[in-house]
């Protein structure tokens, strides 16, 4: 009993306590480090408070457009969702990972997968594949904002040499690469050897129906959809950044290979677990714009304008995901399936 109450509590450090610590504390090292009478004065008598709002009309859009997507890897799973509880669903993902990081896709697979009376594993498999397209998406976009801007990664690389080198030691560690091939070798092993042992059964059906909610993609009729909806997706995103460049003076003539560079470097910082990206956003966002004049990064001052920015961006979207997330929880609390399905077989 006490082993569990032990886990329970060390499950919610992991999952709460420790990327609301980090988040707080990236975001009170840029408080500390910035004029905050600068960055208030910037905010009051600065800002064209339209494209902030056309910023939010585009930022929702992006949330149907993966609606839209999912809904054609559930439909290769004979999954038939309808549109508007995968919609919410994506709200209320983003609104749960403001206060539990990277809880929200389980929350969500779990609200439809109970819905639609269907496995959870192929739900969960589903969105692990959704998750993957993105991954090769920021990556593909890194790569080439890298060759169209690689002045501001040099940049980069030489503020944050350590960055460097870790990547490069990660990509040309034998242990890293040896430790890989045993993992593999060990599940192989394992599944082939362990066949009769309930444990690794239990594992091994679950393994299936992700395996089966990931191989989904390749199944699926629409494959061209899925590529458009995922272009939509992410030039929903990168467009919401871009229009939040004409709210103020010092960013509107900035052009669209700075807000590219500032997208791509405030991408990658999300995979940072912090409350929707509380504190690494910001500092991503900030860094960016001083590889293009904004102000200059330094460890100790940071440019009170740029702080501004990335304040006021990511203020306004994080109220919007609270506003959307209270529209889902009235949603599912008032709603009800139009009909009832048997369980599907895993």
């Amino acid at each position: 009993m006490e082993k569990t109450v032990v886990k329970r509590y060390l499950g919610l450090v992991a999952k709460i306590v420790i990327p609301l610590a980090l988040g707080v504390g990236l975001f009170y090292w840029i408080y500390k480090n910035v004029d905050v009478e600068e960055v208030k004065n910037a905010l009051r008598q600065d800002v064209n408070y339209f494209p902030i709002i056309v910023m939010l009309v585009i930022s929702t859009f992006s949330h149907v457009f993966r609606a839209c997507r999912w809904r054609l890897q559930l439909k290769a799973l004979d999954i038939h969702a309808p549109l508007m509880p995968l919609v919410v669903s994506i709200f209320g993902t983003y609104a749960v990972n403001l206060i539990f990081p990277r809880l929200g896709e389980v929350w969500r697979c779990g609200y439809i997968a109970k819905r639609e009376n269907a496995p959870f594993t192929k739900v969960v498999g589903s969105m692990v594949a959704d998750r993957l397209s993105d991954s090769v998406t920021v990556l593909t976009l890194t790569l080439i904002t890298m060759l169209i801007a690689f002045p501001a990664f040099e940049k980069f690389f030489s503020t944050f040499p350590q960055v460097q080198a870790g990547l490069e030691g990660m990509l040309t560690s034998p242990t890293v690469w040896l430790t890989l091939v045993v993992v593999v070798l060990a599940l192989v092993a394992l599944f082939k050897f362990g066949k009769n042992n309930r444990f690794v059964a239990k594992v091994r059906n679950m393994a299936l129906g992700l395996w089966q909610g990931f191989y989904s993609i390749t199944k699926m009729k629409d494959k061209w959809k899925f590529l458009w909806y995922t272009l939509l997706i992410w030039g929903c995103y990168f467009t919401q950044l871009y229009v939040c460049f004409f709210a103020f003076d010092f960013t509107k003539d900035l052009g669209i290979v700075c807000a590219l560079v500032c997208f791509v470097l405030s991408s990658i910082s999300m995979g940072i677990p912090t409350n929707g990206g509380l504190g690494a956003w910001h500092i991503a966002i900030v860094f960016g714009l001083s590889l293009y004049g904004v102000g200059t990064f330094s460890l100790q001052q940071l440019d009170p304008r740029a702080t501004a920015f990335a304040m006021l961006v990511w203020g306004t979207q994080t109220l919007l995901l609270i506003v959307l997330g209270i529209y889902s929880y009235f949603y599912i609390m008032l709603s009800k399936p139009d009909r009832q399905k048997p369980v599907q077989a895993q």
